[in-house]
């Protein structure tokens, strides 16, 4: 058995930058600090930050009021960030640049008058944040039926966003859609999906073929982990999501000559490490990480935080 390893994999800039920010308000201020919603989707990671102090919750009126907590990297609303400053909350926001930027580009939109259609997964945070940076004229698509559903206001002012870590090629066909039935609908003036979902999409694409089985390490409420093991099966192959070496059953990958491996953007390496040590375990022969973009993306931190420590 051979093990291919996608290139890039694993952790993107957005998601170092949120583990950063808690693990460096943890130094600085002392436990606990409070996380509202997981960091990012990833047990592993999760855990240890829990281990080191951080407590998370899913609603601000868990929280003492005057205490420190950081927004996850998914984002919030403006409902929340209205009810952080009246509670007297010390604020640090983790939301990845790129989510953000989406935030800025809804709130231009609503500013020129537009009805806005946001592509994503509904409940998923990131899509609950952005829509709550309005607090009408926005409506959720998930599937091309959706999209054949939709009631809007005026056609002609009508404007889309997408939720970051979306698969590209369904993203695509929604915007298609949009576009079919909205003749004059409005985009981004650049695509919302992040770079890292689609560097790892695309270096998925680039080992599919040459797999019998793509393992995806990933935590069963990460977006963009889901997303590869789609892309893997999209392809024709059989594709399986482990949140740890653990999770691998032998037999999937009995009797297979080539073991494809990749990790979301919130799963760290050691946990590929780890899978790929149960690989060898398991008769593999041979590790071989394959070609693919290098990424020297890199976000700022908080200024407080910034500070050498």
């Amino acid at each position: 058995m051979e093990v291919l390893l996608a290139n890039p994999r694993g952790f993107c800039a957005g998601v170092e930058r949120a583990i950063d920010i808690v693990e460096r308000a943890l130094q600085q201020y002392g436990a606990p600090i409070y996380v509202r919603h997981e960091i990012v989707h990833n047990k592993f990671v999760v855990d240890d930050l829990r281990r080191k102090g951080a407590v998370f919750v899913e609603e601000l009126d868990e929280i003492p009021a005057g205490a420190t907590v950081i927004f996850s990297a998914h984002g919030v609303s403006q409902a929340v960030r209205s009810d952080a400053e009246s509670r007297g909350l010390k604020v640090f926001d983790a939301t990845c640049p790129l989510v953000t930027k989406v935030h800025v580009e809804v709130s231009k939109m609503l500013r020129d008058g537009y009805e806005i259609v946001m592509i994503g997964h509904r409940g998923h945070p990131e899509a609950e944040g952005t829509m709550g940076q309005a607090n009408s004229g926005m409506h959720l698509v998930e599937t091309v039926e959706d999209v054949a559903k939709l009631q809007t206001r005026d056609a002609a002012k009508l404007s889309y966003v997408t939720q970051t870590t979306l698969s590209v090629d369904d993203a695509r066909v929604i915007v298609a859609a949009l576009k079919a039935r909205f003749p004059q609908i409005h985009g981004p003036k650049k695509d919302d999906i992040c770079y890292a979902t689609q560097n790892r999409q695309d270096a998925v694409k680039f080992m599919t073929p040459r797999c019998d089985v793509v393992i995806v390490v990933g935590s069963p409420n990460s977006s963009n982990s889901n997303r590869l093991r789609e892309v893997a099966e999209n392809m024709g192959a059989k594709a399986y999501m482990v949140d740890t070496a653990a999770d691998l059953r032998p037999e999937w990958v009995a009797g297979k000559r080539r073991v494809g491996v990749t990790a979301g953007a919130s799963a760290p390496e050691v946990l590929v490490d780890e899978l790929v040590a149960r690989l060898k375990s398991l008769g593999a022969a041979s590790v071989q990480p394959l070609e693919g973009i290098t990424e020297r993306v890199v976000f700022t931190l908080p200024r407080e935080l910034a500070r050498r420590r």
